[in-house]
């Protein structure tokens, strides 16, 4: 099992995180798109080899991403229309989310294997979230579904406090 950090740097306009193991070496690179329409992430090795590629469908009532990571297929990640808490729809070789998406804690399953979980870290200078890794080959996998995860959460909050 790897342990992986994510922690958001608060005061970044474009949105980039730093992706750290047990050890606090980097991993890898996430870097966002500035003022770009559709918004875009890029998630880089630490030789900066482009790994994936998050891009947000742009003009869709609700967020919808798509994930491209290297040698795997295309995911989509979309979110539900849902009064109480968010509930997110995943098209990709048998991926499942399950757990309490809205406090980002939760587990992701693939055809019913537990593959890692995800929990956010609270109390702490801006979004930081700890991945387990149960199998190595879907890590890229599962840091992309955390950053476009949070970036729909945070678009959310951002058009809920445009209308007050």
């Amino acid at each position: 099992m790897k342990q992986l950090y994510i922690k958001q740097k608060v005061f970044s306009v474009r949105g980039k995180f730093t992706v750290k193991d047990q050890n606090e070496h980097d991993v890898y690179f996430i870097e966002g798109s500035l003022m770009q329409i559709p918004k875009t992430y890029s998630i880089m090795d630490t030789a900066m080899n482009q790994v994936a590629f998050i891009t947000k469908k742009s003009f869709s009532f609700l967020p919808t991403f798509y994930v491209d990571v290297v040698g795997q297929e295309r995911m989509t990640i979309k979110k539900e229309f849902t009064f109480i808490k968010a509930n997110y729809t995943i098209d990709a070789a048998g991926i499942e989310v399950r757990g309490n998406l809205w406090d980002m804690n939760f587990e992701v399953l693939q055809n019913g294997e537990l593959i890692g979980s995800v929990d956010k870290q609270w109390f702490t200078w801006g979004d930081s979230y700890q991945i387990q890794v149960l199998q190595e080959d879907m890590e890229t996998l599962l840091v992309s579904l955390v950053v476009a995860i949070d970036y729909a959460k945070a678009s959310q909050a951002a058009a809920g406090s445009a209308t007050i």
